[in-house]
């Protein structure tokens, strides 16, 4: 299993970036995925899940309104369209498959990517 995330950056507060993770290794389009972050000192803590079958994400509530989870089934990749960017957004930022179905826990997920930098600032 190989997860490779890339599109983060610096954007300034109210700015957009758009994350992608490509999957291989597995049959992508059978598992749940999520987006995870974790800032420095902090726990790292699930942001956004998305079903296999794209149906009924789920997000934690700073980040609902802002962030959009989507995958495309086709090219095994997964995104996170992040609006309205704040300096809390700031973050290391990993994609992760689940055991299976979504769920929050970290628990849950079996594999990780390497993470990608977000850091918002004026």
């Amino acid at each position: 299993v190989h997860l490779v995330e890339s599109g983060g950056g610096s954007a300034q507060p109210g700015g957009s970036l758009r994350l992608s993770c490509v999957a291989s290794g597995f049959s992508f389009s059978t598992y749940a995925m999520a987006w995870f972050r974790q800032a420095p000192g902090k726990e790292r803590e699930f942001v956004a899940g998305i079903r296999w079958s794209a149906g009924n994400p789920d997000y934690i509530d700073s980040v609902k309104g802002r962030f959009t989870i989507s995958r495309d089934n086709a090219k095994n990749t997964l995104y996170l369209q992040m609006n309205n960017l704040k300096p809390e957004d700031t973050a290391l930022y990993y994609c992760a498959k689940s055991k299976g179905f979504m769920a929050t826990p970290r628990a849950e997920y079996d594999y990780w990517g390497q993470g990608t930098q977000v850091t918002v600032s004026s």
